[in-house]
């Protein structure tokens, strides 16, 4: 794109685990892009979601971590996330008004406080919250960080969405667009398709599986008849996470396997056969090969 009335920025969105944040990025790109777990951390940041509004694209970052990043996963995740830029050209605090999860929403709140970015407040669950309550609750928050606005939306039925997305694209500076029009999401479809297969991995074994585990794309090709064939290792730490992840004679991971293909099938709109083998691989999280093929940036 070259014409210079074209759009182009980067939006943080965070909040605590569980906000609808990722609800959130999906309903804004109008697909599915970033994966939606019960389980708390499941997104990773190279995960981003492209929303186009007329000339504008926003590149949507959802991403654990963004503030404060210790190991070498999350640093990569973060750098993946903020790709060189120092700031965002606006941050969005996502809060479930019901839950809250104040220990974690808190620290959120000081980080934000002394940030230079243009900040909005997104208060989710409107068609479950009572308004009352939902007002004090903005009023509280509007006291402790300057929020430029304030949204009232449902992530979930998409209620105050479509201004939120109005408001965010009058917020992008001008800039030509990073990347092509079709393409909503820098995930390819072999990376989409192995954090569906790593959100089944999470969603099936709740708090049996760790997070130091990844679901590596190996192979991906368009068969004659037109169906896909996809071929994901799952690696592990340990033998014991290799046996909970096979399940009593491999009742697990096919399980696993059978969610994800038929999500991607109905995701993709064509025939998926997919293949999952699992990998025992200690120190995969300081694997250079590992960090590139799901999509991340080695770096320091």
């Amino acid at each position: 794109m070259t014409d210079r009335r074209t759009k182009c920025g980067l939006v943080a969105v965070i909040g605590a685990p569980n906000a609808g944040k990722s609800t959130l990025v999906n309903a804004l790109v109008g697909q599915k892009v970033a994966i939606v777990s019960a389980k708390a951390q499941t997104t990773r940041a190279r995960m981003l979601g492209i929303a186009l509004e007329g000339q504008t694209q926003m590149i949507l970052v959802d991403t654990p971590g963004i503030f404060a990043p210790k190991r070498r996963l999350d640093r990569a995740m973060v750098s993946a996330a903020w790709e060189g830029t120092e700031a965002a050209d606006a941050v969005l605090l996502m809060v479930d008004p019901i839950k809250q999860r104040r220990h974690e929403l808190e620290p959120l709140l000081e980080a934000l406080a002394n940030r230079p970015e243009r900040k909005l407040l997104v208060l989710n669950k409107v068609d479950a919250a009572k308004k009352e309550p939902l007002l004090a609750l903005a009023q509280e928050l509007t006291g402790k960080v300057d929020f430029t606005e304030v949204f009232f939306v449902s992530s979930l039925t998409g209620d105050g969405v479509p201004e939120l997305k109005d408001r965010l694209a009058a917020m992008m500076p001008e800039a030509e667009w990073i990347y092509p029009e079709d393409q909503v999401s820098d995930a390819s479809e072999r990376l989409l398709a192995a954090e569906i297969t790593r959100e089944q991995l999470y969603r099936q074994l709740h708090e049996e599986l760790p997070y130091d585990s990844a679901v590596r794309p190996e192979l991906y090709k368009h068969r004659p008849d037109g169906s896909l064939e996809i071929h994901q290792q799952i690696v592990v730490v340990r033998d014991n996470q290799r046996a909970i992840v096979l399940g009593k004679g491999g009742s697990k991971i096919k399980a696993i396997g059978e969610a994800a293909r038929t999500e991607l099938s109905e995701l993709l709109g064509v025939k998926v056969h997919l293949f999952l083998h699992v990998k025992v691989e200690e120190n995969w999280s300081e694997n250079r090969e590992v960090f590139e093929e799901i999509g991340l940036d080695w770096g320091r």
